[in-house]
């Protein structure tokens, strides 16, 4: 398949009907989504980017979060629905080690490591969303509760 990723494998190999979505990446550009969604003239709101937080405290543990780009995440919020004290953005280096992928380019789908996901529930009110197919200039649109199956994620109130 052109622009094969291990996210894209992972939905074919389960079976989940998705559309890539390329565009050509700015190599001077760090903000991926707003990016992604400039290019694909697609709402920032149905854009949803990954985001690896740190929920352990002294001991790093670590989980997904994916929210709207034009929205933040709510760290005490995230937290909370995890069950967590606390919550932290996870550094450069532990987000490439656990899923495999880079920054701007990280999907929710097929990480090297499976990790606890929470997807905003405002991904609900749309009929597909978009995530990172797995690099930077490529977008996957699936729908959310796909999306939400394949990752064995859970919908909360977690952006802001």
């Amino acid at each position: 398949m052109a622009g094969g990723t291990p996210a894209t494998e992972a939905l074919v190999n389960a079976g989940v009907e998705f559309v890539l979505r390329p565009y050509a990446h700015d190599p001077g550009s760090t903000a991926y989504g707003d990016e992604a969604a400039a290019a694909l003239d697609v709402d920032p709101l149905r854009i949803f980017k990954t985001l690896v937080i740190d929920i352990g405290g002294a001991r790093p543990e670590l989980a997904v979060a994916v929210l709207p780009v034009g929205t933040q995440l709510d760290l005490k919020r995230f937290a909370a629905a995890l069950g967590a004290k606390k919550a932290a953005m996870a550094d450069r280096d532990q987000v490439a080690r656990s899923t495999g992928y880079v920054l701007g380019g990280v999907s929710p789908v097929a990480q090297k490591v499976q990790l606890p996901t929470l997807i905003d529930e405002t991904a609900q009110l749309w009929d597909t969303i978009l995530v990172s197919a797995g690099k930077r200039g490529l977008q996957v649109e699936l729908s959310p509760v796909d999306l939400a199956d394949v990752v064995s994620a859970t919908f909360a109130d977690i952006a802001r």
